[in-house]
């Protein structure tokens, strides 16, 4: 039901992922809802060609489709910054560092970001602010 649909719910991502062809579509689309229930604040938008989530008019958060697995780059916008200053702590375990202020979280399918779900959670919601 429309009524139903978040209020940071972006139609151009809808029309991205009816068209998307991803062996997990369904984690892809159940992870989306986690991220926007997330915080109000957080917008999307179809950026590198995949949902990317922003947080202050800055991309913080972007799919990578290209993998079988679902993945996420945790990043600080489109160009790097200098990481020198910037600190995360990630107890959830989940990141893979690929540079200072880069990181990719990985999911299996829907049962593995079902079960990491809590942390997932509060690791974009962290992220965002960061």
């Amino acid at each position: 039901m429309e009524e139903d649909r978040p209020m940071n719910q972006n139609p151009e991502v809808d029309q991205f992922l009816r068209t998307l062809d991803h062996p997990q579509k369904e984690a892809v689309e159940y992870l989306r809802a986690v991220i926007l229930n997330v915080d109000p604040q957080i917008t999307e938008q179809v950026k590198w060609n995949a949902p990317s989530f922003c947080y202050d008019g800055v991309d913080r958060v972007t799919f990578q489709l290209k993998s079988k697995d679902v993945q996420f780059i945790f990043h600080r916008g489109a160009k790097v910054k200098d990481g020198d200053s910037f600190t995360f702590q990630d107890d959830s375990g989940l990141m893979a560092w690929r540079s200072s202020d880069r990181a990719m979280v990985t999911f299996k399918d829907l049962a593995d970001a079902k079960a990491h779900e809590e942390a997932f959670s509060s690791l974009v919601s962290r992220w965002m602010k960061a």
